[in-house]
């Protein structure tokens, strides 16, 4: 009889051992699809002024094959030190409402690097993503 409770104690802390790990290897996967909607500029006396944007990371990762350090970065001296499977911080931990020096507003953030990559491609007759405020704020079709 104690063998079976052994061998029971023992299945059950594997499988829950294996449980943490898938939750801990999902946690750290990227969303394929997200809202970016933590900006307070789509906001003015507390109504909301543009609707968020969806973002596909898949999309972007897979299909274009855009280097993840395009977007995600940990800057020392001047230089991007993020490396794949680091941490990856909200961009509104770095980035607030308002340019601070070289940091720039979360909105102008965002701009600078989704809107001028989609002008970019779409100005050297490539294909594109959009390229106007509508095309990227959506409002939900109720």
């Amino acid at each position: 009889m104690k063998n079976g409770w052994a061998v029971l104690t023992i299945t059950a802390a594997f499988l829950v051992s294996l449980g943490l790990m898938a939750w801990v290897y999902a946690a750290d996967q990227p969303q394929a699809v997200f809202k970016i909607d933590n900006d307070k500029s789509f906001f003015k006396d507390g109504k909301r002024t543009k609707p968020p944007v969806e973002f596909t990371h898949q999309k972007h990762v897979k299909d274009h094959k855009i280097a993840c350090t395009e977007c995600h970065h940990l800057y020392k001296d001047g230089k991007n030190t993020w490396k794949e499977g680091q941490k990856v911080q909200k961009c509104s931990e770095c980035h607030k409402a308002a340019d601070q020096g070289k940091v720039l507003s979360l909105q102008n953030a965002y701009h600078k690097n989704c809107k001028d990559c989609h002008t970019k491609l779409k100005n050297e007759g490539k294909k594109t993503g959009p390229t106007l405020c509508a095309q990227c704020h959506v409002v939900a079709q109720k």
